[in-house]
């Protein structure tokens, strides 16, 4: 997998109270930023992470390109057709943060 230098990229999903699935696929490698990131989302492979959110903010900082992202209500209703589907948002060229 990438190192985090090369891992400049994040996928932000924003909860909005509704329990709801994603997938996302990247070109490159993937991986989450929160200390503590299987509790809320499981890591399919290098490229690609599923999991579920209802409120909150899962991020996951990836190398490559997006390449794929399917969110879903919690009645499987697809984001463009459901208001209660996550926001994402996606940051290219985002330096890492390290704690001095």
């Amino acid at each position: 997998m990438p190192s985090e230098r090369t891992m400049t990229n994040i996928v932000t999903i924003i909860g909005r109270g509704v329990p709801s699935n994603y997938e996302i696929s990247v070109d490159g490698g993937i991986e989450p930023v929160e200390a503590d990131p299987f509790e809320k989302s499981t890591v399919v492979s290098e490229h690609a992470v599923e999991g579920t959110i209802e409120t909150g903010v899962q991020r996951f900082r990836f190398s490559g390109e997006l390449a794929n992202v399917h969110v879903l209500d919690w009645n499987g209703t697809i984001a463009s057709e459901s208001p209660s589907t996550p926001e994402v948002h996606i940051d290219y060229g985002v330096p890492s943060r390290k704690n001095s």
